[in-house]
């Protein structure tokens, strides 16, 4: 696939025109480059496998996953539960292959409530010379990170707040207690909470030391104590960060003024060791699921690469339970996301069964995924990317669906394309069939950070090139008013036959999709520098 690149859409073109002059740019690229994957018409069976993603199907499948009897589908739910069986369900109508755990379609993760053991929890500071005990009801705190079955213990080094995140020796914290001495005496950093994530990656242990008044931190410490918090996926796995008083280091022989005075270097503290004995309670614990098919590759090469197809099924339940984020129109309690997104899982579905139809597999593998806990973090698919079910390396491309059911009737925005050939293949496609009257824009709110705020981003920092379909937020967005009637069912039809259409060429061409390097040293570096110093660290 060359690195052939086309012209930005204008925005400030009227539609009409935009299209018309976008689909002869389009064709000249086409030209220009050589490109295969959009400029040949595609084989019959493959139009007809197009033409049966249609609105009538976008409407029957709506009606099931954005149904009331699903609750909103919250992550834990058993709303959720059934829409996970309906999509597998369907992947083995399809004839897809079970792609989760143990020879089902289903990846599970737990969900754990857990509470911060405070009495049962002690820290200490010793030396040949000092011997300093501590506890969580007056010397310190728990702020976040992993709560090890085992005892931590390390020697001591210090530092100030004044190093930038991407600063952090990684080889000369490993295994170390990071004393990080704070000055709130003094306007914090903007990069206060990164350092402590970069340190917490790499160190056995970080703690902060705090200059806060008396009263500041009593109020912060109670609060800590009777903090709940969720695990997934078996727990986090950064290192325990804690916070400590001035008071608790002060016979350590450590010059506390010196080092909020300094640069924020590392320095050594000769002969001082710091141990933790941490403990936690699970409150809560029950499980999620993805659900995942697999359409194995006709090429006996290129099958054991991969494409993934994603959307979350999940949604935020209803109003007055679980987070509370479900606003209620009058009587209707229930946030049935039909936009929001049983239009990304019911697209996924519509994809999956096109490709399933005789004469359409493609070269390259095709992984169909509906992930849980979206809407709480993004859950589901950080889940799989850290518990992969076909090897990382192997997957050369993420096409991600999430919301694409409302506003504008014939254009949609494709997120990411800018940082991969991807967006190329997209364009020439689009250009290549005019008949779907959609016009694939760049991202039109980058203020608003859509990138990291879908699934696909996950995909992305593993270093897979990704494309995000989106249509926009609506008045209706995470509210009862997020109903299958006000969908635009030919509209997403259109849609998914672009996506459709795209893929195909992406699974049909014997090169990997390629990142712009700009965008991979921006994007996937510092999540791989992150995991490498993570998995070295203990």
């Amino acid at each position: 696939m060359g690195l052939c690149f086309s012209p930005s859409p204008d925005d400030s073109r009227t539609t009409a025109h935009f299209r018309e002059s976008r689909v002869k740019k389009s064709f000249a690229l086409l030209l220009l480059c050589a490109a295969p994957l959009g400029a040949q018409q595609e084989p019959k069976p493959v139009r007809d496998a197009a033409a049966t993603i249609t609105a009538a199907d976008v409407e029957r499948r709506l009606w099931i996953v954005a149904h009331d009897s699903m609750g909103g589908r919250d992550t834990p739910s058993e709303g959720l539960n059934k829409t996970a069986q309906y999509v597998a369900d369907e992947f083995r109508r399809f004839g897809l292959k079970p792609g989760g755990e143990n020879g089902t379609y289903f990846q599970r993760y737990a969900i754990e409530r857990k509470k911060f053991d405070v009495a049962g929890s002690s820290l200490m500071l010793h030396s040949a010379s000092s011997h300093t005990m501590g506890n969580f009801t007056k010397d310190a705190m728990f702020v976040f990170g992993n709560v090890p079955a085992a005892n931590v213990e390390g020697d001591v080094v210090v530092m100030g707040m004044g190093m930038a995140p991407d600063q952090v020796d990684a080889a000369a914290i490993r295994g170390k207690v990071v004393l990080l001495v704070a000055d709130y005496t003094k306007p914090q950093p903007q990069t206060g909470n990164r350092l402590l994530r970069a340190l917490a990656a790499s160190a056995a242990a970080v703690v902060r030391v705090s200059n806060r008044d008396s009263t500041q931190f009593a109020t912060m410490q109670a609060r800590a104590a009777s903090n709940t918090r969720v695990s997934i996926g078996g727990g986090a796995t950064m290192a325990p960060v804690i916070e400590v008083r001035d008071a608790f280091v002060s016979g350590s022989g450590i010059d506390l003024a010196a080092v909020r005075a300094g640069n924020g270097a590392l320095q050594p503290v000769a002969g001082l060791r710091a141990m933790f004995s941490l403990k936690e309670t699970v409150l809560e614990s029950t499980t999620a699921p993805n659900t995942i098919g697999i359409l194995e590759g006709s090429d006996p090469v290129l099958k054991n690469e991969y494409m993934i197809f994603s959307a979350h099924m999940d949604h935020i339940g209803t109003a007055g339970k679980g987070s509370g984020s479900c606003q209620a129109i009058g009587a209707d309690s229930i946030c049935n996301g039909a936009d929001d997104d049983a239009s990304g899982t019911v697209g996924v579905l519509e994809v999956a069964e096109a490709f399933s139809r005789r004469g359409v597999r493609p070269k390259r593998s095709i992984i169909f995924m509906t992930v849980s806990g979206e809407e709480k973090g993004l859950w589901g698919s950080a889940y799989w990317a850290e518990h992969p079910t076909v090897a990382i390396q192997s997957v050369v491309a993420n096409f991600n669906v999430d919301m694409i059911g409302r506003n504008w009737e014939d254009t949609v925005v494709a997120i990411g394309r800018q940082h991969s050939n991807l967006g190329q293949v997209l364009d020439a496609t689009a250009a290549a069939h005019p008949e779907l009257k959609m016009v694939p824009i760049d991202d039109k709110w980058p203020q608003e950070n859509f990138y990291g705020r879908s699934d696909h981003f996950n995909f992305a920092r593993k270093g897979v090139p990704v494309l995000f379909f989106f249509t926009g937020v609506h008045e209706d967005y995470h509210r009862a008013g997020d109903e299958v009637q006000k969908i635009g069912f030919a509209k997403e039809a259109r849609i998914l036959q672009l996506l459709f259409y795209t893929s195909y060429a992406v699974a049909q061409n014997a090169e990997r999709p390629k990142w712009n390097p700009e965008s991979y040293e921006q994007i996937v570096e510092p999540a791989a520098k992150a995991a490498r110093a993570g998995a070295t660290s203990r």
